[in-house]
């Protein structure tokens, strides 16, 4: 066979989630600790009246790192030196992709668990969960509930910026041909419908993610290797909306790859790995939209 000189490598989902979380990077240790504030009051000052202090309730959140996360190839010596192109470069990618997908799904996964959470310090908000009966297929319905998603937010002070709905592709086309949001022949600030965009609804930044069609599911199966929760049956949820304080990630060792020849197999392993763990941080940042 000669090569044609294009490799029909799969397609690259790149990693949509990190940037929508909080990030923070350890150089040891197995865990990270997120202090929780709630919030005080102000009140008059009667004179002669003793000042005691109110006590400010508190808490946190803390973040295990889990098992490394490893995506691994072998390529034997022999197929390498029958083949016209670079084989090594493509199955790198390929594992940085597979790593990228995990780490995804998982994040994605704990948006909906936070909605679902309750407050991390007493006399605080929770999470939100809105029901939509239709709203997989009634785009209608769906902005409505986003706009409620939105008013929750706005209700628990969180804040305008960094608001993100993640949905799965079919659902992102369902809103790319609603008119409430798109002006179908001029585009605008929301979107463009010739373009098959759209921007945002509600003020929030709307994010289409082919991830979300496996995360949307039931993933109530124990997950070996993992320290932190990220199970649970999100089979009826439509959407994720959320503010990227709502979850986070503890980094221990960023995306790294090995490779080594194995004069014994005669050939080269090849391994991508990142140790890192994700955990909720702010319930009431978050808000799911199911069916049921």
């Amino acid at each position: 066979k000669v090569f044609s000189g294009e490799v029909l490598a799969a397609f690259a989902r790149r990693n949509q989630m990190l940037d929508m979380s909080m990030v923070r990077t350890i150089s040891q240790g197995k865990s990270a600790q997120f202090p929780a504030i709630g919030k005080t009051t102000a009140s008059y000052h009667t004179p002669g009246n003793e000042i005691t202090g109110t006590v400010i309730n508190k808490n946190e959140r803390v973040i295990t790192i889990d098992d490394l996360l490893i995506s691994d190839s072998f390529i034997s010596q022999i197929d390498e030196a029958k083949n016209h192109y670079d084989v090594r470069s493509i199955y790198s990618t390929e594992m940085g992709n597979a790593l990228a997908r995990e780490v995804d799904q998982h994040l994605l996964q704990l948006t909906v668990l936070a909605a679902q959470a309750s407050t991390t310090v007493t006399g605080e908000n929770g999470g939100t969960v809105i029901t939509d009966a239709d709203a997989d297929t009634n785009a209608s319905s769906l902005i409505t509930s986003i706009f409620d998603a939105a008013q929750a937010l706005d209700e628990k002070d969180v804040p305008e910026d960094d608001r993100f709905c993640v949905v799965a592709p079919a659902t992102y086309y369902n809103l790319v041909e609603n008119d409430k949001i798109l002006n179908r022949d001029f585009g605008g600030a929301n979107g463009v419908y010739a373009e098959g965009k759209v921007l945002k609804v509600a003020g929030i930044n709307i994010v289409k993610s082919n991830t979300a069609v496996d995360a949307f599911a039931d993933n109530s199966s124990a997950i070996s290797g993992t320290n932190n929760t990220y199970t649970g049956d999100f089979s009826t949820t439509v959407a994720s909306v959320f503010h990227k304080s709502a979850i986070g990630t503890v980094k221990l060792m960023d995306l790294a790859m090995e490779s080594e020849y194995d004069i014994r197999r005669q050939g080269t392993l090849m391994v991508a790995k990142m140790a890192l763990g994700h955990g909720i941080l702010r319930p009431e940042a978050a808000v799911e939209i199911q069916t049921a």
